[in-house]
């Protein structure tokens, strides 16, 4: 039997993992809108710059029930984002790997999701894989990006005047603690 061309932006999942497709490629940094946005301002992603993917149908057997439909994605890519400490470009490389248990039905999905370790989703005739990957890898994206070591020095901050001559902000409290002068 030959098997249709699978379209990675309306993906059938329960065919892809009867299947047992495994589809991979690159979409531009600049084609994944909300990861470009992420991107620093002087480091937007250039055409050359590619989102790199491979996905895997897989139907698992369950013993006296439905088999399990699954798809494993994984994705990677390299994005410049803002160093929190200089505010620089800092270019970070996002790794994502993940599983996927499709069900019948958005309620079945989300009383799953809450009872099990696994990632569960409504089972769909058109998922957008391009969607997906680019929902993972901003998933992966740190907390606090940052240099290792900052290219340029950090801004000391700017004393006009010693420490002994600034005025302690506690020193009201204190005072009311206190309490009146008698």
């Amino acid at each position: 039997m030959k098997s249709r061309p699978v379209d990675p932006r309306h993906l059938d999942v329960e065919i892809f993992a009867k299947e047992g497709v495994v589809l991979d490629g690159e979409w531009p940094l600049a084609a994944l809108d909300r990861l470009a946005d992420a991107a620093h301002a002087d480091a937007k992603p250039a055409a050359t710059d590619l989102a790199a993917w491979r996905a895997e149908g897989e139907t698992r057997p369950v013993r006296g029930a439905a088999p399990q439909t699954w798809l494993h994605l994984r994705a990677s890519a390299r994005l410049s984002l803002v160093c929190q400490r200089c505010l620089g470009p800092v270019a970070t490389p996002l790794q994502a790997e993940r599983s996927f248990l499709f069900v019948e039905g958005e309620d079945t999905a989300a009383q799953l999701d809450a009872d099990t370790e696994d990632d569960v989703l409504a089972l769909t005739r058109s998922l957008d894989l391009q969607t997906l990957v680019e929902d993972e890898l901003l998933l992966a994206m740190p907390l606090v990006p940052r240099h290792e070591l900052c290219p340029q020095p950090l801004p000391l901050p700017d004393d006009d005047e010693p420490d002994e001559q600034k005025p302690n902000p506690f020193a009201a409290l204190a005072a009311l603690k206190r309490g009146p002068p008698n």
